[in-house]
């Protein structure tokens, strides 16, 4: 069996090398694996958003964290899983020509498509590194914002990817980040779903869980900034389960939600227990 890293490197590459919104992944709001119908069940829209570049908006996302993010000019903000670079670019108005923006991806053919767009539009204040949230590319205390839409759900390795999240964070800064989250236990037919887990699904934890881990990497002034539940038609669950099964499954309560979670890296220097890296 392929790694699960794989088979989302796979599915994104495809998702790159297509023309316009995504119509591959369930984060989009074309078919692929959910059907024909346009269901736009997980992003938001971008479409009055200052910065924003329709090219690079490939409909992965589960939010707008920029619109959470406080981000200020001059700062430099780091974006984890970039894609085309939407939420980059959006980012790259907020903080002006004196700061910085920076996109980590781990497909190839997205850093590809990423530098195509920001060569496009002339921009010179983002950079995109090919790197791997788990390891990232970026030194320590370098960042004030981290930001990252619909992606850390797809990381296997969740508490590595929210301690190098600390680590690259200024003492002080903080984090945006959509993504979708559970309450309640999903089928095994979603969870083994290869492409239920690419279309952001099944790689998602419990809420509780989730906002465990981010509790127990020493962030603090933790919130959720947004939830929302996402309603997946039962046509589309159909696909993955039986009839009688999604009886079961619409009884259970299991939710579905994308939230947006905001986090604060300490004041290291009145702090005597925690790292700044």
């Amino acid at each position: 069996m392929k790694d699960l890293k794989e088979i989302v490197k796979e599915k994104y590459t495809e998702i790159a090398h297509q023309s316009g919104m995504n119509t591959q992944s369930c984060c989009g709001s074309g078919g692929g694996c959910c059907g024909s119908k346009d269901y736009s069940m997980f992003n938001d829209s971008y479409q009055k958003i200052s910065g924003y570049v329709p090219d690079a908006d490939l409909g992965l996302g589960c939010g707008v964290p920029t619109q959470y993010a406080k981000i200020k000019m001059g700062d430099t903000v780091v974006d984890l899983g970039s894609g085309a670079g939407n939420d980059c670019f959006v980012a790259r108005k907020l903080v002006g020509n004196e700061g910085l923006v920076i996109g980590v991806d781990m497909t190839e053919a997205m850093i590809a498509l990423a530098n195509k767009n920001c060569e496009k539009h002339g921009f010179e204040n983002v950079q995109f590194r090919l790197g791997d949230i788990e390891n990232m590319p970026i030194g320590a205390s370098k960042a004030d914002v981290v930001i990252s839409n619909c992606v850390l759900n797809l990381v296997p390795d969740k508490k590595r990817a929210f301690s190098e999240i600390y680590r690259i964070l200024k003492s002080k800064g903080h984090f945006s980040i959509s993504d979708v989250v559970l309450i309640g236990e999903l089928p095994e037919s979603i969870l083994n779903a290869a492409e239920m887990y690419a279309g952001c699904v099944s790689g998602a934890l419990q809420k509780e869980q989730y906002m465990d881990f981010i509790h127990n990497q020493g962030f603090v002034n933790i919130q959720i900034q947004k939830e929302k539940e996402i309603i997946i038609p039962d046509e589309v669950l159909l696909d993955y389960m039986t009839e009688s099964e999604l009886v079961s499954f619409n009884r259970s309560k299991t939710g579905i939600f994308s939230i947006t979670v905001y986090g604060e890296k300490p004041d290291c220097g009145a702090c005597s227990t925690c790292s700044c890296s």
